[in-house]
């Protein structure tokens, strides 16, 4: 099949996804949200040790706004969003792509538990935007919208459905692993899921519980198996910050990588952050689940081979 008739066939999929994104621009715009537009090309990305970002020239394209929009949010813009073009080496399958797009939030004065019910609001306005009732289907399996949806802590759901504890997976190293073999195909099962409660260690830019020092205050959603978004409280201490980012840098090198340049504004830029949480959440995948398409290649209107 050739690249015009595959795109001529992912019209009705295009207009779709073009009708979310203008309902997610309603949504956050009634919400009084400013849009906001942030560089994609920066001198210096967050680094983590399992993201890697395409250089360009002396920089990098962003592999997510979330240092530029953060920096924002302690300048005092205390509610924005932003719908745009992401960039991360390596990424290609079924649900990923090398550059995709993605919706980031932020929202100064609530925590993590605040966003879930934001994000709970959001689904139910785009279902209702796209004239679904309050309820989607994805491959064959309904998924239920209405309030409350699922939650379930990374450590439940470890002892619930892994063959290993969850602190066990960690000193393994088994613990991406075992979530995506073991967990992720169990969650987001006839009603969305929040899996919050991460490891400290797995949430960089997250801020760690007050009563359990252990645990960041971060959660991700899943429908019918598909991780959707990753969100979080966020991390306000820029001495704090300044160490994680050292150890993902540690950890690029004990992988064979190249250590990332540390972003020295955002870290400036810390002292003034209110306590706020931010989320990044998929399009393309959002698209894959309203269009019931099981690939992501369905919903974009080229994929990188048909370049």
């Amino acid at each position: 099949m050739n690249t015009e008739w595959k795109l001529a066939r992912r019209k009705v999929a295009l207009e779709t996804r073009a009708a979310l994104i203008q309902a997610i621009r309603e949504f956050f715009i009634s919400r009084n949200y400013l849009e906001v537009e942030t560089p994609q090309r920066i001198p210096a990305p967050a680094p983590e040790a399992h993201i890697d970002a395409f250089p360009s020239g002396q920089w990098f394209l962003h592999t997510s706004p979330e240092i530029c929009m953060k920096r924002m949010l302690a300048a005092g813009y205390p509610r924005i969003f932003q719908v745009c073009r992401c960039f991360r080496k390596h990424e290609r399958g079924d649900r990923h792509l090398p550059e995709f797009t993605m919706l980031e939030w932020y929202r100064a004065g609530i925590d993590y538990r605040g966003l879930m019910e934001e994000c709970e609001e959001l689904f139910l306005f785009l279902v209702g935007k796209m004239r679904v009732g309050t309820s989607l289907e994805y491959q064959g399996e309904k998924i239920d919208l209405e309030k409350p949806w699922g939650r379930i802590s990374v450590t439940e759901a470890f002892h619930r459905f892994a063959a290993i504890p969850m602190i066990a997976s960690l000193e393994q190293g088994l613990f991406d692993e075992t979530l995506v073999r073991d967990i992720e195909p169990r969650l987001g099962r006839g009603k969305p899921t929040f899996l919050y409660d991460y490891p400290a260690s797995l949430g960089a830019l997250a801020r760690t519980k007050r009563d359990d020092r252990g645990l960041a205050e971060r959660f991700e959603i899943y429908l019918s198996g598909l991780e959707i978004a990753n969100g979080f409280s966020e991390l306000t201490d820029p001495d704090e910050q300044r160490k994680r980012f050292e150890e993902e840098n540690r950890r690029r090198r004990s992988a064979g990588k190249v250590a990332c340049p540390l972003p020295e504004r955002f870290l400036e830029s810390l002292r003034h952050l209110p306590e706020s949480a931010g989320i990044a959440l998929g399009v393309d995948r959002l698209a894959m689940i309203f269009c019931d398409a099981p690939s992501v290649d369905g919903v974009v209107a080229f994929t990188p081979e048909e370049l």
